[in-house]
């Protein structure tokens, strides 16, 4: 587990001016960075397929967290682990085997995670726990940049972590995050944190600092 991690969205960033925005993150010590990946059916946007992932994992040195948004997710896990991505989580929406998805992330080597949907019950991935490295907890309806975080979610996270108990698992938040919400996620239980339109939306630095600030 890894503890309050700090991950930038790309999704949130200027995409024609990529390099200029995310490069700027290694210095200040980001390590992983969020790709969403989405197909225009399961969400209503369209984003980063999987040969554009690898095109940016060749010019971007960081790890890659990928939240597949997809239908039929396992048909694209093989050319994400083959382009490098560390991290994959999946819809338990999205697909009907669940399981099998999962293990096929673990078993090609990269870490794999289950994302919940805000109206989707935590207990819905109770037989798998026991297969996945993260949860990821959409605090907003996914598929759309620069909502606010819908606050009942907090009772959503704590319900998360009482239910993981002492697995070795991280809870992820994605949506909404900012400087005035980071720290009541922190406290329900959330420990990675994925956090686009607030990081891109001025100086980088700033921005990273008063989210650190606001979770210590």
């Amino acid at each position: 587990m890894v503890n309050n991690e700090i991950m930038p969205s790309l999704f949130g960033a200027d995409i024609g001016n990529l390099q200029k925005e995310v490069m700027p993150l290694k210095d200040l010590g980001i390590e992983i960075l969020h790709v969403d990946m989405m197909d225009g059916s399961f969400v209503p946007n369209i984003a980063f397929g999987p040969t554009q992932v690898a095109d940016l994992k060749k010019i971007l040195p960081f790890q890659f967290d990928v939240h597949m948004m997809v239908e039929n997710p396992d048909k694209f896990i093989p050319q994400l682990v083959e382009a490098g991505v560390e991290y994959i989580s999946i819809h338990q929406e999205a697909t009907v085997h669940l399981l099998r998805g999962i293990q096929l992330i673990k078993q090609l080597g990269a870490k794999a995670g289950v994302v919940l949907n805000p109206g989707t019950p935590v207990e819905s991935i109770k037989m798998v726990l026991d297969e996945i490295d993260y949860v990821l907890l959409m605090t907003v309806n996914p598929g759309l940049g620069g909502q606010k975080l819908y606050p009942p979610i907090y009772k959503k996270i704590a319900a998360m972590k009482e239910l993981i108990g002492e697995r070795p698992i991280d809870i992820q938040v994605d949506g909404g995050v900012n400087n005035e919400n980071i720290k009541a996620c922190a406290e329900a239980g959330a420990n990675w944190f994925v956090v686009g339109s607030y990081m891109f939306s001025g100086n980088s630095a700033e921005k990273l600092a008063s989210l650190e600030n606001a979770l210590n």
